[in-house]
């Protein structure tokens, strides 16, 4: 018997889903964005840019950017009691109403 891959999309087919009227390409407004240091963030990957995307895990999760590398931002995100960077491309951002 084979044994079974296991990626980093593996066990994503409802999270990494997009809506039906949301299906195609990246907007290139989202691509273009940029955000300061200190700004607020919701980590939401595109499964539609592969590129740059964060570990799934961290899908849904906020944090403050902390810096760039490349194009893409870093993110600090709380994990319980701990603190993590996360390397993310602009596209899997969003900026927080706050």
């Amino acid at each position: 018997m084979a044994v079974r891959s296991r990626g980093q999309r593996s066990k994503t087919r409802s999270k990494m889903r997009k809506k039906i009227r949301e299906k195609g390409s990246v907007p290139i407004t989202r691509a273009m964005q940029s955000f300061a240091e200190g700004d607020v963030v919701h980590i939401v990957i595109d499964p539609a840019y592969h590129k740059g995307a964060p570990h799934p895990k961290w899908h849904g999760k906020t944090g403050h950017v902390i810096g760039r590398r490349g194009r893409s931002y870093l993110v600090r995100i709380r994990d319980q009691d701990s603190h993590k960077t996360v390397i993310a491309n602009p596209v899997h951002l969003r900026e927080t109403g706050r």
